[in-house]
């Protein structure tokens, strides 16, 4: 296979909302360029991406797909992403190690949520974008609407290279404005006819190509002095000019397709070959110490890991950059996570499930290699030369939980070590046991993501598994003070046990002052490993207790702190203060002082009017405007306060704090309200007081699980 250097190397990502025809339109690239003999379709699962089997199963992409194409000397390395939002994570791996993005519209939809979603992370990574109208042949396709809305979300950046002549049932012409020739294909689309542009046509071709110019001239001093002086630019000028518009996301350059008709595709290849930047042109990536490490074949070898698949009986099947220098089959490589040394035995390129071997890759490739042990997502090897690591990728928090129990006992021990592996292959699906709750948790970005989890647990790795849901994380605090006196008394034989304490307790407050009544020997502060303070006094006068017993009560104390009084969660902002007691010469000791100072602790606690906190979310979804009132309405009933709205494009941002308890299955809520056009993400903000009448029942379900 052919190696290319980094001048003839370009990295697109296809992106946009499910539906909008992204793997066809990859499917039909591959075609052009002569690399399959036949397009395979999404309907019959034939497609070089989308080959997993849930892909198939479901008809839309899961997760990424990486293939090639070789077209007029230039490699065009293609990444296929999901476009539904739960697989956000495939999205921003495959930003990252792109130069130019390619976002597909559905010429019947427009500007979707989707859209908006993936458009929030290429605006955070600053990549080039060219916007490809798709499904022009489409019964109700709607160019000039997709337009209108383009402009208004994306501005006067968003400028118009093509546009069809006769969309719809029948489309089969392109008019482009950098070439000025209308493009007209034949019923099975391929290789079009080149004319001249019909004379009805003219003038609106005119009109556009001048704004193009004026576009591409804006973007370069020396190009703005040629169009004042000639009044125009040449096809060569204009590309320069689009080229820099783009670099500096100023242009985003759209055109129009058929994804399906294998219309366009070759005219957008050719573009990205002539304009769209190589790696050799895109800004240095930037190491954790913020040193510029430049695309250049001659640099040190360095590689950057975006993605881990765990292979049934091949292993680990890691996916790289090379971010500089060359990397060749049988190269020893350092990992800069953990300074392991790794053998890159195999060199692949990847067309969906096929791997190519190769012997060599060049700095701005990116190509796969096998059985690394000890490298995974986000990390970065180094040849020979200084230690060197690459920014990580920011993958976004959770929005979703859920509790995940094995049906067999058996699979207890084996479901943590298979979810710790599918986690090493999407790091934005996180697993943690929780203590507190007693739950193993899978938090994820969406009911589709942790439905599709479960697909490859009980088809891939043959474990059936039930999920429930997953229990709050509330705590228990006081509102007033407590006193109270405890007397712990054994006696069985022998040496027996006895301990008494005094203790007061009150809320905890910034800048509390101890009560007058109490002399201040020590103080213990201790911040809780789940969120607030305990602070613990010691106020003992005339060695009523003696001072090695008190860290057995504190230790009593915090004992019981992980299993409030009221409902069995964690207490929190409490102080405490041990002011007298009594010891016995022989049967006091550590055990009976912690088991009097629990007890003690536990009863000042039920006179102090306990009071039950519950985690506060930060909420906010991304809705279109006609829809808001049906998620305002429903946010309503989940006890929300409203904290704003924005407007961002076509679409309304509410900004609201949520009790946890309330965002249960909110996002199958969501999806359902608005037809799956909205989209939300959350963030833990604060414990706040529930409701009387909600603690009240709290309580009395506690107590009956108590004895039952």
């Amino acid at each position: 296979m052919k190696v290319y250097d980094d001048k003839h190397i370009k990295n697109i990502v296809l992106l946009g909302a499910s539906k909008s025809g992204k793997t066809t339109l990859a499917e039909t690239m591959m075609f052009e360029a002569g690399l399959i003999n036949r397009r395979g379709t999404v309907e019959e699962g034939t497609t070089i991406s989308d080959y997993h089997d849930i892909e198939k199963e479901r008809g839309n992409s899961v997760y990424m797909t990486f293939m090639h194409t070789e077209w007029k000397d230039y490699k065009i390395n293609i990444i296929d992403t999901p476009g539904l939002d739960d697989f956000i994570g495939e999205v921003i791996a495959a930003l990252r190690v792109s130069d130019t993005g390619v976002m597909v519209l559905n010429a019947q939809q427009g500007v979707e949520v989707g859209t908006e979603l993936i458009w929030n992370y290429v605006d955070q990574f600053n990549k080039p974008v060219i916007f490809a109208i798709n499904q022009l042949d489409h019964e109700k396709s709607n160019f000039e609407e997709t337009i209108e809305q383009g402009k208004k979300r994306f501005g006067n950046a968003f400028t118009i290279m093509q546009y069809p002549v006769n969309e719809g049932i029948g489309f089969n012409a392109i008019i482009d404005l950098l070439k000025m020739t209308m493009y007209k294909f034949g019923p099975n689309g391929g290789k079009p006819e080149k004319l001249p542009i019909p004379e009805n046509e003219k003038a609106k071709a005119e009109e556009l190509h001048n704004k193009l110019v004026e576009v591409a001239a804006e973007n370069d001093e020396q190009l703005m002095a040629l169009y004042f002086d000639k009044g125009s630019l040449d096809e060569d000028e204009l590309r320069l000019g689009i080229k820099k518009g783009m670099m500096k996301h100023q242009v985003f350059p759209v055109f129009c397709l058929s994804a399906k008709s294998d219309m366009g595709s070759g005219r957008l290849m050719g573009f990205i070959d002539n304009v769209a930047p190589s790696a050799n042109e895109m800004p240095a990536e930037k190491s954790t110490d913020g040193d510029d490490i430049l695309c250049n074949p001659g640099g040190q070898p360095v590689i950057f890991v975006y993605k881990s698949l765990i292979e049934p009986h091949l292993g680990n099947l890691s996916l790289f950059k090379v971010i500089s220098g060359e990397v060749t089959a049988g190269i020893d490589v350092t990992n800069a996570a953990n300074g392991n040394t790794e053998r890159i035995n195999q060199l692949f390129i990847l067309d969906g499930k096929n791997r190519n071997p190769i012997n060599k890759l060049t700095a701005g490739d990116l190509g796969a290699t096998l059985k690394l042990k000890n490298t995974q997502t986000n990390q970065t090897l180094y040849g020979k030369g200084n230690p060197i690591t690459i920014e990580p990728i920011q993958f976004p928090e959770p929005r979703i939980s859920v509790a995940i129990i094995a049906r067999n006992k058996n699979d207890d021990e084996k479901i943590g070590m298979v979810l710790a592996d599918i986690h090493r292959e999407d790091p934005t699906l996180t697993i943690e046991y929780s203590r507190e709750l007693k739950q193993v948790i899978m938090h994820g970005q969406g009911e589709l993501h942790l439905q599709a989890t479960r697909w490859r647990l009980e088809h891939i790795y043959k474990m059936q598994v039930d999920f429930e849901k997953t229990k709050i994380p509330y705590r228990e605090t006081i509102r007033k003070e407590a006193r109270t006196t405890y007397r712990h008394k054994k006696q069985s034989g022998g040496a027996g046990q006895f301990a008494e304490v005094a203790m007061m307790i009150e809320p905890y407050r910034e800048g509390y002052k101890v009560p007058g009544d109490f002399t201040l020997r020590g103080k213990e502060e201790v911040d809780l490993e789940w969120g607030g303070k305990l602070i613990y006094h010691n106020c003992i006068v005339g060695g009523a207790i003696d001072t090695r017993f008190l860290p057995s009560i504190l230790k009593g104390i915090m004992d019981k702190m992980t299993e409030g009084p009221t409902t069995g969660s964690y207490v929190r902002d409490i102080n405490v203060y041990v002011y007298d007691g009594k010891m016995h010469a022989v049967d006091s000791n550590d055990m009976a002082f912690k088991l009097a100072g629990m007890m003690a602790f536990k009863e000042a606690f039920q006179q102090a009017d306990p009071k039950l906190m519950e985690p506060i979310y930060d909420l906010e979804v991304l809705v279109p405007e006609e829809q808001m009132g049906d998620v305002m309405s429903d946010l309503n009933t989940r006890r929300a306060v409203i904290m704003g709205m924005d407007a961002k494009g076509t679409y309304q941002v509410i900004k609201a704090r949520v009790p946890l308890s309330e965002l249960d299955k909110y996002s199958n809520t969501l999806r359902s309200l608005t037809q799956g056009k909205a989209s939300f993400k959350m963030r833990f903000a604060t414990y706040e007081l529930v409701p009387v009448e909600v603690q009240k029942k709290l309580a009395e379900d506690y107590q009956k699980l108590s004895k039952d």
